[in-house]
């Protein structure tokens, strides 16, 4: 009878464990399971809104770029154009300078010439008078003819 009388016993004992185990112990660890499983569930869901806001903002990086290359393009374009009229507007400045400048030079050049005739004149009408003083062998006065040395300058 010992034998059946320890079994029962132990029967009793391993009842009162498990009673004792499904009422103090089994539900923390149910219940600290369950806020686990809820944890890692919240995790998953929160790195699947990060997945997805990361596609959103990647996204929206994007659009920025491409607007951003475009805007950079666009500038450029304009750049150059900026720079062409510039170029050309100075082209069209120097152009009208150095006209300026050839017509000045060829307004001087005329009155080089100008001035070189008026020379040329003085000395013809000089030469003429030396060359009359040699042929009369006398001299004459440039004071008292200055009338007609004047139209011998205009003559020539």
């Amino acid at each position: 009878m010992s034998i059946n009388a320890t079994l029962i016993a132990q029967m009793i004992v391993f009842l009162i464990l498990v009673w004792f185990t499904m009422k103090f112990v089994w539900p923390p660890i149910v219940k600290a399971l369950d806020e686990r499983a809820q944890k890692v569930a919240e995790g998953l869901s929160a790195a699947d809104k990060a997945k997805s806001e990361l596609a959103v903002a990647n996204k929206r990086v994007e659009e920025q770029l491409s607007a951003a290359r475009d805007d950079a393009a666009r500038r450029l374009a304009d750049a150059e154009r900026l720079a062409q009229s510039m170029v050309e507007e100075a082209k069209g400045r120097a152009t009208a300078e150095a006209a300026k400048i050839i017509a000045a030079a060829r307004a001087e050049a005329e009155q080089e010439v100008v001035k070189a005739r008026e020379a040329l004149r003085e000395d013809v009408a000089t030469l003429a008078v030396k060359g009359a003083e040699q042929i009369l062998k006398r001299e004459i006065n440039a004071g008292v003819h200055a009338d007609l040395l004047g139209r011998l300058k205009a003559e020539l």
